[in-house]
């Protein structure tokens, strides 16, 4: 068993018409033992900006912890919340720094840009970005992920169709992988608000 899956995660984002959503499971695992059902892997960096950690649960507290603070330090020195793209320039470089004893982390980062374009990226453990147009997928799931994203996934879709899509497409998947599910967490970002619900799946 690789390191990444030892704890098991699902993360998928996908982008709608200026707005995207962002959804994760919700169990935290010790390999096939299940310890909690409620862990948060998504989180929020500020109001247009959200960050998903996949891979080993201590890594992605810890890189969560520092990414924190370097958005605080920027928002000291430019006044200003960090753009998209630049902040997964900041998480990409933090994890390359580390590349000879890496975060077991899998990023995924998904924001509203300049006039309201929605961005999505995910990364490697040692920051190799992977940019998307349409959706990115990352955890112990991504392979099921991939292949319902794909079939579910059109352009240009209104939040609440957004919600539909991405929702069904976590849960379907989660539910062909034994290392995640237990529900899902799912953020809907538009211009204009966030929202955020609690989906319940299958508790096996």
């Amino acid at each position: 068993m690789q390191i990444f899956e030892y704890n098991g995660s699902a993360l998928v984002a996908m982008v709608g018409k200026n707005c995207f959503a962002i959804a994760s499971d919700r169990r935290l695992g010790v390999q096939l033992q299940t310890i909690a059902t409620d862990f948060q892997r998504i989180f929020k960096i500020h109001d247009r900006l959200f960050l998903g950690l996949s891979g080993l649960a201590t890594d992605a507290q810890t890189l969560y912890q520092r990414l924190v603070f370097r958005h605080k330090l920027y928002q000291l020195r430019e006044e200003r919340d960090i753009k998209p793209e630049t902040f997964a320039n900041l998480v990409s470089a933090l994890l390359y720094e580390k590349r000879f004893g890496p975060y077991f982390c899998q990023p995924v980062i998904a924001g509203l840009g300049v006039e309201d374009k929605p961005f999505i990226c995910t990364m490697d453990s040692i920051g190799a970005k992977e940019l998307a147009k349409d959706f990115v997928v990352a955890g112990t799931a991504s392979e099921s992920l991939y292949g319902a994203c794909e079939s579910m996934f059109k352009e240009n879709m209104e939040p609440e169709e957004l919600f539909e899509t991405v929702s069904q497409a976590l849960l379907s998947s989660v539910d062909r992988d034994c290392l995640s599910g237990w529900g899902g967490h799912v953020y809907v970002v538009t211009p204009t608000e966030v929202k955020e619900r609690i989906l319940k799946g299958r508790m096996d």
